[in-house]
């Protein structure tokens, strides 16, 4: 019996197979999950650190996918999604806590018309909290680790359920201790009191400008993390980059670090014109660009769980 076949007997039919991952993702493309759990409560997320643990199967927990290429020929493991029961927000005075499962735009504007300032850049991201934990989104100048307070996170690899404090996650630029087999149930952060109306604001200038220099369509918004002291963009520009394509995918025109895909298109297409574009700029600058992009179910992946 496969590490999968045996995660899928201790699932039972709270496992869906061969379940399309690339809808889930903002470039809808790539292959299938060989299982698929959508969680409803706690209860069925120790039942999924049950099977991961008994079968040392390979786990991915999935948010909004806004920073996912999954292969195309799929993930040969279970993908977890939260499902609505992980997105609620509550707020007490300064302190707000989101589930793990809610919209990072959800949020911004949700905490600026309590009258809270802190996540307002969070409205131009489309990931979920979660995922906004994991990889330390931010933008406009701020980003999570500013106002995080603490997480409680379920390592499904490991079983393990607990309260994490902010300064114990290593956050970085695009970098934290979480891992592919952690879940992150809820975030708490420590906003400041302001006023809702330039909260507003601030919203509407950024929905702004990212709708003037960013484009929309089938992409995972920055491909590339920005090296010290310089814009990855302005690199892949400078290196003739901007509108390359190969196959289905090209460089965006409107900005040289987003990577678009076409409808249908092939996540090989996307995966091939990054490393193109990493060899140019590398060529042209002596600077390797390094992707933000998690790989899913690519030979160069690092494998979900290991052993």
């Amino acid at each position: 019996m496969t590490r999968t076949e045996e995660a899928a007997r201790i699932l039972g039919d709270r496992a869906r197979r061969d379940v399309p991952l690339g809808p889930l993702t903002t470039y809808r493309v790539g292959g299938p999950a060989a299982l698929f759990v959508e969680l409803t409560s706690e209860d069925e997320l120790h039942l999924v650190s049950e099977a991961v643990r008994t079968s040392r199967v390979a786990t991915l927990v999935v948010g909004n996918g806004s920073n996912l290429l999954v292969s195309d020929a799929g993930f040969d493991g279970v993908a977890v999604v939260l499902g609505d029961a992980f997105a609620s927000i509550d707020v007490e005075g300064t302190k707000v806590r989101a589930g793990g499962a809610t919209p990072l735009p959800v949020l911004g504007r949700r905490t600026a018309a309590a009258g809270l300032t802190g996540l307002e850049w969070a409205v131009g991201v489309p990931g979920s909290v979660g995922g906004g934990v994991r990889m330390n989104a931010g933008g406009h100048g701020s980003d999570i680790a500013a106002t995080l307070v603490r997480v409680r996170v379920l390592d499904l690899l490991r079983g393990e359920d607990g309260v994490v404090p902010a300064a114990d996650l290593d956050l970085g630029y695009r970098h934290s201790a979480v891992t592919p087999s952690m879940a992150v149930l809820w975030a708490e952060f420590e906003l400041t009191p302001g006023d809702a109306d330039d909260a507003a604001a601030e919203i509407t200038e950024i929905v702004r400008w990212r709708r003037e220099n960013q484009p929309g369509g089938q992409n995972a918004g920055s491909v590339f993390t920005n090296p010290p002291g310089d814009s990855a963009g302005r690199l892949v520009d400078a290196a003739g980059c901007k509108g390359l394509r190969l196959g289905s995918a090209h460089v965006s025109e409107k900005h040289a670090n987003f990577i678009q895909a076409d409808a249908g298109g092939s996540s090989g297409d996307v995966l091939a014109l990054i490393h193109e574009v990493q060899r140019r700029v590398e060529a042209a600058t002596g600077i390797r660009l390094e992707p933000e992009l998690r790989l899913v179910g690519f030979d160069e992946a690092r494998p979900e769980v290991e052993g």
